[in-house]
């Protein structure tokens, strides 16, 4: 199989220069000084020159190594190669790509046995930009063809991926006869399928199963019934695929001449491809029976249709099929895969010439029949088989036995046949369990599942049979439901504030609101709770508030933040504290902090400040 697929794109020849020489930049030494020794400076501006070469090389030797050689090529592909690009203008394009690759080659050979004799660096460097634009100006005439490489590799990426050697089946004909409804039933493709003609204008691929081997079917695009020069593209690919491709040919004909084609034309056209046919198997498909019945045809068509042969003493079969019911679909691709395969055994046969070889060995004969008489065994020998069967039983071990009776998993190994025992029919009694001296089988009640399903329903029968306790499930089952909707509330409201907040600013640190005992009382009601004492809620908020005042928190603790109340505090302390708080937002200000929680660092060495090559006997101090 060919891989057009990994052909790299062919840039244009203005990007190709651009490229070389921006690499030839990068990758070379950039500095070079008059006061160096000569052969220094020669070094420099033959490195640059060498590198240039090699690049351009490089590139143009992928190139010429990507793409396909015609001559190396399966006679399908180089044909089809041929009929989509010329074959003479590929192999132009190809030959002007060296071409220039030597050119280039020999510019570097004799700029550098120049510049090994320049004697001063203004001629080493006019030599240099000599070459580099002699070998840019050779690339730059490449610029066609590499533009017509680039879209044949296009093209050649989009081809299908057709095996020549694989089993195939090939369907031909007219267009729009039926090849590629044909074609989505049996695979797995899913070809365009129009009313008009000459909807496939390219080979399709579709892949199926047959007697558990992979086949690949073509879809060939419709040929017209004209000499072959007049033939166009699109019909010179199909006539490609049935010259090199071996495989079994479906000739379609649309027995109700709704193609826009009548059934004469039609086998006019069969006998004009007919050298196409030859060595291969070919099947005659009757399509589109369900629209014209084939006892609907009349007598002249039906020797028209009889009139389809590639030799005089040879016939050909005719399947009818319909596309539309999926009628005989399956009979033609059977048929069709079985021609193949019954034709590749014979070639492989005679091509080997082993049935000859064998043949001459082979001695063919006939016995006579003898009497009807039964066989007759004596009792002896029957007896001393029966012996042998039962002593080989006898002698089996554990493994052999599991493996006769399905395995491990399946057989269950006795392990109590071989017990020594003063009976056999002791083997297989139940052995009590002892523990402490007791044996636990006097102990079991064997009523013990059936007394305890007993008291699991009478224990139901109790729970719910007290009406209070249906009272207390149901205000539990209420309580639950409230407690649900408020963790719905409080999932809401968080939600709600993750959308709402400004996420370039950092966040403040809120204080809790203290609802009024009336928001308190509300809240209770709202969500089922009616005993509310309003004015102990008042009482207790009141009881809060003085503690505040009294420069406590609410647990009773002094707090650590000073709190300026003008009922309780002097001017003086007032005074102090604005003193105090001053001198804490002038600090973060000398830091140029945003508040408290900012510690960044800045940048303590600008790279726009410290960037760029130092100056001739300079340095940072």
């Amino acid at each position: 199989m060919y891989s057009f697929k990994e052909i790299q794109t062919v840039i244009p020849a203005k990007d190709m220069v651009d490229v070389v020489l921006s690499r030839t930049q990068r990758r070379t030494p950039t500095e070079v000084h008059p006061q160096f020794k000569i052969t220094r400076i020669r070094s420099f501006y033959m490195r640059k020159v060498k590198f240039c070469q090699t690049t351009f090389n490089e590139k143009l030797q992928k190139i010429l190594e990507e793409f396909p050689k015609i001559d190396d090529l399966h006679p399908f592909y180089a044909d089809l190669c041929n009929v989509l690009y010329d074959r003479d203008h590929y192999k132009l394009a190809l030959g002007q790509v060296k071409s220039v690759q030597s050119t280039v080659d020999s510019i570097a050979k004799d700029y550098v046995k120049l510049l090994k004799f320049a004697d001063s660096p203004y001629k080493c460097k006019m030599l240099k930009r000599a070459a580099l634009g002699r070998m840019c100006t050779a690339v730059k005439k490449l610029s066609a063809s590499l533009q017509y490489l680039e879209e044949v590799r296009q093209h050649l990426s989009r081809l299908p991926q057709i095996n020549p050697q694989t089993r195939t089946l090939i369907m031909t004909g007219y267009p729009n006869v039926g090849k590629s409804s044909f074609m989505n039933i049996v695979t797995d493709a899913n070809v365009d399928v129009q009313p008009y003609a000459f909807t496939t204008k390219s080979i399709f691929v579709g892949h199926m199963d047959y007697k558990y081997t992979r086949w690949q079917v073509l879809d060939t695009p419709g040929i017209l019934d004209h000499p072959l020069e007049e033939r166009n593209t699109i019909e010179m690919t199909a006539i490609t695929a049935l010259a090199h491709i071996p495989a079994t040919v479906l000739y379609f004909v649309d027995v109700s001449e709704q193609c826009g084609f009548t059934i004469e034309q039609q086998v006019s056209l069969f006998h004009s491809i007919k050298p196409l046919f030859k060595s291969k198997p070919l099947l005659v498909v009757l399509n589109k029976t369900d629209v014209k019945p084939l006892d609907e045809l009349t007598d002249e068509q039906k020797k028209l249709i009889a009139s389809i042969k590639l030799d005089e003493d040879k016939t050909l079969e005719f399947l009818p099929a319909s596309c539309l019911k999926r009628e005989g679909v399956d009979t033609v691709k059977n048929r069709a895969c079985e021609m193949l395969l019954e034709q590749r055994v014979e070639r492989k046969v005679a091509q080997t010439g082993k049935v000859d070889a064998i043949k001459n060995r082979v001695y063919v004969t006939a016995t006579t029949a003898r009497s009807d008489r039964p066989p007759h065994i004596p009792k002896g020998v029957r007896e001393a088989r029966n012996e042998d069967v039962e002593a080989e039983e006898a002698n089996m071990t554990e493994k052999q036995l599991m493996e006769r009776h399905g395995g491990a998993g399946v057989y269950s190994v006795d392990t109590r046949k071989h017990w020594e025992l003063s009976n056999d029919e002791w083997k297989y009694d139940n052995v009590p369990e002892i523990m402490d001296g007791h044996n636990i089988a006097d102990f079991v009640d064997p009523d013990i599942d059936a007394k305890l399903e007993a008291l699991e329903r009478e224990e139901e029968a109790l729970m719910w049979g007290d009406t209070d306790d249906k009272e207390e499930h149901e205000r539990w089952m209420n309580a639950k439901d409230t407690l649900s909707q408020i963790h719905k509330k409080v999932e809401q409201q968080k939600f709600e504030n993750r959308l709402n907040k400004n996420r370039n600013h950092y966040g403040t640190i809120r204080r809790q609101q203290k609802q009024t005992p009336e928001e308190i009382a509300e809240h209770l009601r709202v969500i089922g709770n009616d005993n509310v004492d309003t004015e102990a809620l008042k009482s207790r908020a009141v009881l809060k508030r003085r503690r505040s005042v009294a420069g406590l928190d609410e647990e009773g603790q002094g707090d650590e933040d000073m709190h300026v109340v003008s009922s309780s505090l002097n001017v003086e302390e007032a005074a102090t504290a604005e003193v105090i708080k001053r001198q804490k937002q002038r600090r973060l200000a000398r830091d140029a902090r945003k508040g408290e929680g900012d510690h960044h660092i800045p940048e303590k060495k600008p790279k726009h400040l410290y960037s760029g090559k130092m100056g001739f006997k300079r340095d940072r101090r």
